[in-house]
């Protein structure tokens, strides 16, 4: 290379970059000196100044250099050792978005797509919601106009790689002199080394997350102050001070365990033994109970108390009365105390069942349907005719009286989202695609309210833990609080860049959680209408929330079958529990919050023992030993996706779904 093509694309370079000052004193050097000013160097000795100086003079217009950049580290990605490569091949998905962009960018938009259809099945299961968006950017116009390409530009992704790991990838980038693809992992990428082999859980769900001005935002809005704990003078602080919790249901169990226990052994004396490990095992179970009750009341006095921000609603005598005579019968669960789970199966749907719902005690279940219908059955009415199932009018349960067992609600004009019950079980709360929420009466059997505000799909509506007030979520992004008596809505929550999927009271009603289609959960003050906390760490959109007893934690399940476990008050994943192989439709906590029940499109209810997983300490969060807690029990379906989970106050499950047209 002689000195005058030197000088040609050192001055090129420069112009390209923009550097117009100092391309104008190159050039008047070598105006004065008469030639190259780098005619001193021997170029042909420095072989690796000559390739540096070819690397920059390669016209950066040209496309063939992102596809053969980065077809190279892929397989150099894939054919690394097994223990290393799970780590390497984290940084395939980043580089690819933005070799793509890249292109779009500089108008190759033919090349773009090329490159894009030649790898985007290596991301798919993963990143597929994602690169759907993405294959919508075909223009440079559409890099600074969608929303979604534009938070990516500005966005670093966070990797976690181990030392050797990262040694092995920046060798390899030197050694290959892929300038092109060092260029777009040291501008898009930080990488957070730590010393020790490699992490065997390649799925680590904080081994990749992104970075930008939105995190700095989240970070700054999970400063604020919030207060987690339950409400003063509630019912269960009402029933641990007159000892109801513990003296009621243990007495009676008491008492019938000893009859039963004395007429066995009059009975069966000479199954001695057998009655006597069996008679051990009852104490055993007994005692575990009762810790358990003792652990649980000790949890419940520890809380803190709060004032409600809302003017909540006066409860009936009734109302009080069943609740505390609900709460003293309460079945005390846990690892080795398994509930018993009641299961209602619709069947004859077509694929029409959007949602369905199961009242607190057990007694009604509701579907809201594709063809605007909203479908109520009494449990009482069914088992008077003899059925176990739930069908619909097409193919609909006969009673005795030759009327059909359910009640028909008619009044949306668009596809049912959501169907949900006030906690006493007088009032239904529906959604649709309509944009409106209606007010049903289970005792009137008719439509009372019809609430407009949305201005698209409403895909979830939730009353509070104490009636009166509900908060809905929708396809415009926002999130309401409504009350029953007011036509419009009391407070809009607007900051999801996505869908607002689901949403889910606190406990002590001072606060909502929305789960979002923009892979994020968030909660809000009902006061302010201010966002207090930002949730990250979901892979894909979040469809399901679950609020703990005391209000501490909340659970979110998402479409990849995910479930994270959050502290409210640090806004940090506890721990993920992974064994979920499709969407997480439902959540549902015990009532003293010792386990977690899921249901999932997988169709299974899987019970998670969750009062381990909030007692990790520190030291072993810091060390990574937060160890993805495998479910304690499942119960498969022979083929029902689970729409929808409730623990009673009792601590009966209930469950329901639609037989899929798979089923046999």
């Amino acid at each position: 290379m002689d000195p005058e093509q030197v000088d040609e694309f050192v001055m090129g370079y420069l112009k390209k970059k923009g550097f117009n000052s100092a391309a104008k004193h190159l050039q008047e050097s070598l105006h004065n000196n008469n030639g190259s000013s780098f005619s001193s160097i021997d170029y042909p000795n420095d072989p690796e100044l000559t390739k540096l100086i070819r690397s920059f003079s390669q016209s950066e217009n040209d496309p063939s250099r992102y596809r053969e950049g980065y077809s190279k580290l892929r397989s150099w990605g894939y054919n690394s050792l097994d223990l290393y490569k799970h780590e390497l091949l984290r940084v395939m998905y980043p580089v690819f978005i933005h070799c793509y962009m890249d292109l779009v960018g500089k108008g190759h938009t033919q090349e773009a797509r090329s490159f894009f259809n030649s790898f985007r099945k290596d991301h798919e299961m993963v990143h597929l919601r994602d690169l759907q968006k993405l294959g919508g950017v075909l223009a440079p116009s559409h890099l600074q106009e969608m929303e979604f390409a534009r938070s990516l530009r500005q966005s670093k992704i966070n990797i976690k790689i181990c030392q050797y790991s990262y040694d092995l990838l920046i060798q390899y980038l030197h050694r290959t002199e892929s300038t092109l693809m060092l260029g777009i992992i040291n501008e898009h990428i930080n990488f957070q080394v730590y010393s020790g082999q490699p992490n065997s859980a390649s799925d680590d769900i904080e081994a990749v997350t992104i970075v930008g001005s939105f995190h700095e935002i989240a970070d700054h809005v999970n400063q604020k102050e919030i207060h987690w704990g339950l409400l003063e003078d509630s019912l269960e602080d009402r029933l641990e001070k007159t000892g109801g919790l513990l003296s009621d249901s243990e007495k009676g169990q008491g008492e019938s365990k000893a009859g039963d226990d004395s007429k066995k052994r009059s009975a069966e004396i000479g199954k001695q033994g057998s009655s006597t490990k069996k008679l051990k095992k009852d104490k055993a179970g007994a005692a575990t109970t009762k810790v358990a009750r003792q652990e649980t009341s000790t949890v419940l006095s520890s809380m803190p108390r709060v004032k409600p921000e809302l003017a909540m609603p006066v409860m009936s005598t009734d109302v009080e009365e069943s609740i505390l005579e609900d709460l003293r019968n309460r079945v005390q669960l846990s690892s080795v105390a398994m509930p018993s789970v009641s299961f209602y199966t619709f069947v004859n749907t077509h694929n029409g069942l959007n949602s369905s719902s199961i009242s607190h005690d057990g007694s009604l279940v509701a579907g809201g349907f594709s063809d605007s219908s909203i479908k109520v059955w009494d449990m009482a009415r069914i088992g008077q005719a003899g059925s176990c199932a739930l069908q619909d009018e097409n193919n609909q349960t006969v009673g005795v009286n030759g009327r059909r067992n359910y009640t028909l609600l008619v009044g949306h004009s668009g596809p049912v989202y959501s169907a949900t019950f006030s906690p006493p079980g007088d009032y239904v709360l529906s959604s649709s695609a309509d944009t409106t929420i209606r007010l049903w009466s289970t005792k009137l059997n008719a439509n009372l309210v019809c609430y407009k505000g949305h201005n698209h799909t409403v895909w979830d509506a939730q009353f509070s833990p104490f009636g009166h007030y509900f908060a809905s979520c929708s396809h415009d992004r926002t999130a309401r609080i409504w009350s029953m008596d007011r036509m419009q809505p009391l407070r809009m929550m607007a900051g999801h860049l996505s869908d607002v999927d689901c949403v889910q009271w606190h406990p002590n009603c001072n606060y909502i959680a929305t789960g979002s289609s923009d892979k994020t959960v968030r909660l809000w003050d009902v006061q302010t209408g201010e966002c207090v906390r930002i949730f990250i760490g979901h892979r894909s959109m979040v469809l399901s929330l679950a609020m703990s007893p005391d209000g501490r934690y909340m659970a979110s399940g998402d479409e990849d079958g995910t479930i994270m476990m959050w502290d409210l008050s640090t806004a940090r994943c506890i721990t993920p529990l992974m064994g979920h192989n499709s969407c997480v439709w439902t959540l549902s906590y015990s009532g003293e919050g010792s386990l977690l029940a899921s249901g999932s499109a997988d169709c299974t209810v899987k019970l998670w023992d969750v009062s381990s997983s909030t007692k990790l300490t520190k030291a072993e969060e810091k060390n990574g030993n937060s160890n993805r807690l495998r479910s304690i029990r499942t119960f498969p379906t022979k083929s029902t996706p689970v729409h929808a989970l409730r623990f009673s106050r009792r601590n009966l499950l209930f469950a329901a779904g639609a037989v899929s047209k798979h089923s046999s």
